[in-house]
């Protein structure tokens, strides 16, 4: 005979884990907004620093902007979406929907900004 589901056994028996509160949620995706809204108003203020930059330069018509920009800085253009794409997918992982949505926003708006540095590095 079968023994008696009980309360202890019925929490062995449910894997996963338990899902954080909604105050726990909304207070992470807070501090990640803070800090993603500083991470998009750095580059964007650098964007268009270099691109103002570069709008007054001279440059020959042979040479193209894309050799000069180093491979770390290609890195870190299109690594910074991918990382923010990453931290989406985790934080949707740990059943977190508000940090994950404020986290695929920002992933958002760092595609688009690498979108906006690849064109200027690449245009002359």
């Amino acid at each position: 005979m079968a023994p008696p589901l009980t309360d202890d056994h019925d929490a062995l028996a449910t894997p996963g884990r338990e899902r954080p509160s909604r105050l726990i949620d909304v207070a992470v995706a807070l501090l990640l907004l803070v800090a993603d809204a500083v991470i998009l108003v750095v580059a964007v203020v650098l964007l268009v620093a270099v691109g103002l930059g570069t709008a007054h330069a001279p440059s020959s018509p042979s040479t193209a902007r894309s050799s000069d920009t180093p491979v770390l800085a290609w890195l870190v253009i299109w690594g910074v979406p991918v990382v923010a794409a990453v931290g989406a997918v985790v934080h949707a992982r740990l059943r977190m929907p508000v940090t994950a949505v404020v986290q695929g926003l920002f992933t958002l708006a760092c595609t688009f900004l690498a979108f906006a540095w690849t064109r200027m590095l690449l245009v002359s």
